[in-house]
């Protein structure tokens, strides 16, 4: 395996992409992701916090004791993972979390992996997707994700800018991805707009140091209210309301999960007040 560390965008030329580790480092061993050619980025994505835009490069353990940044993106970071994983994984990184659907992780013939059948539903799935669960059950593990959906966060990549909303997808049998990233296209800046306040909470198995059961993120940008939910869909979910819960399409073993985003719901909405 060969391994590159360019010294400027330009010189990107193909490969996987690679900065804190902590994503592609697993998905290599357990040989879910196969690579000829390691492209290390550290040296040119931007890394920092200035006038509401923050480098991709920055790292969760940073962002977690901004102060500049809105109080649901930062609480997002603190809940995200170990300190020593918060310590070396990066924003851009974070937001193209794997599934963590343990049928995929496990390499069974998902759809996620071009199958023809979702083992999740038939299968064990406390864990997984009360919306959006038809053509793949698994659910969003990225607590920062939801908190820059809500937040109405953009981003700007080598090629083109959009919001953190539109970097997912949902996957279908045309095309089973979850992100809308080409290849070779590469996130350096995420720009936050004005918040008037925010706020993030998240449940989980346990106490600290674990993926989001269910996650909510509320903010109030522009005189409304947005909110964006982890743990629920195989992509961050955008919400309109409390009311929107009753779409929700749990499965067996994931009823649970609803009473429960019902209840988190409700606090942020009243933290935002």
């Amino acid at each position: 395996m060969e391994l590159l560390r360019p010294s400027s965008v330009e010189e990107l030329d193909g490969g996987v992409f690679v900065h804190g580790g902590t994503e592609v480092v697993p998905l290599l061993r357990d040989g879910l992701l196969e690579a000829e050619t390691l492209v290390d980025v550290r040296g040119v994505v931007p890394r920092g916090v200035s006038d509401g835009v923050i480098g991709a490069g920055t790292t969760l353990g940073e962002l977690e004791v901004e102060p500049s940044i809105p109080d649901a993106l930062r609480e997002a970071c603190r809940l995200a993972a170990s300190p020593q994983l918060r310590n070396m994984g990066s924003l851009g990184g974070n937001l193209l979390q794997s599934s963590r659907c343990w049928y995929w992780r496990l390499d069974y013939p998902c759809r996620l992996h071009g199958g023809d059948r979702c083992h999740a539903r038939d299968g064990e799935h406390r864990e997984h997707a009360i919306f959006a669960n038809d053509f793949c059950a698994s659910a969003h593990p990225s607590d920062v994700a939801a908190a820059l959906v809500a937040l109405g966060a953009r981003l700007r990549t080598n090629r083109r800018e959009l919001r953190v909303e539109e970097l997912y997808r949902l996957p279908d049998e045309a095309d089973r991805h979850t992100t809308t990233l080409e290849d070779g296209e590469l996130i350096l800046e995420v720009e936050l707009p004005d918040v008037e306040a925010s706020v993030y909470l998240k449940a989980m198995d346990r106490k600290r140091w674990s993926f989001p059961q269910v996650g909510v993120a509320a903010a109030r940008v522009g005189g409304g209210v947005r909110i964006a939910l982890a743990g629920v869909a195989p992509i961050p979910w955008r919400i309109d309301s409390i009311e929107a819960l009753d779409n929700a399409t749990p499965l067996p073993r994931t009823e649970w999960k609803l009473p429960l985003a019902r209840a988190l719901v409700g606090r942020a909405l009243a933290q935002l007040d």
